[in-house]
């Protein structure tokens, strides 16, 4: 019965701690959304997903970045749902999904926390990648590798650069506070 309760509280922690990094996701990119270009430069959508992953594990982390842009998209009209906010599902799916995957597979180190999170970042352009592709030969048009090059890498920098150098800070310090639930 004991055991019944821990598991069902962890369960409750999880939940809430993956509705607040929901309830962050579509608030964030307001902070960065009064300059369109510097907004979608930082990918502020992206941090909670990530975070959401290495704080809950796996499927919360796959759940908040795969309802994220489509929540945001239906309540506030941004990204524009289709294909933007689609594609950004996948990618975020697999953003939140491979964090908490690969952080709770490797070994608590901080070198743990940056190749997670690099791995994570690589597999999630690829995947939002080939949902462009999917996406623009719905339409009949074409997602070409100058295309993917440039929203994958080129424009998304800054975006990069944010996220490699807050997400093992923030990830670092929710250990040492005991505030991981990713057991």
């Amino acid at each position: 019965m004991a055991n019944k309760r821990k598991a069902d509280s962890l369960r409750s922690r999880k939940l809430v701690c993956s509705a607040l990094f929901l309830a962050i996701a579509m608030l964030l990119p307001f902070l960065t959304g009064q300059i369109p270009e510097i907004g979608k430069a930082l990918s502020p959508m992206h941090i909670p997903a990530l975070l959401c992953g290495f704080m809950c594990g796996w499927p919360w982390g796959a759940a908040v970045g795969f309802v994220a842009p489509l929540l945001r998209s239906v309540v506030f009209g941004m990204p524009v749902m289709f294909p933007t906010a689609v594609a950004m599902a996948f990618e975020l799916a697999v953003y939140g999904g491979m964090t908490g995957f690969l952080y709770h597979a490797l070994p608590r180190k901080p070198w743990a926390v940056y190749l997670t999170l690099v791995l994570s970042m690589i597999a999630g352009r690829l995947v939002w990648g080939g949902a462009q592709a999917a996406l623009a030969g719905l339409t009949g048009s074409a997602f070409t590798l100058s295309l993917f090059l440039a929203g994958a890498v080129t424009n998304a920098v800054p975006g990069i650069i944010l996220q490699l150098a807050l997400i093992p800070v923030l990830v670092m310090a929710m250990e040492r506070t005991g505030l991981s639930l990713n057991q």
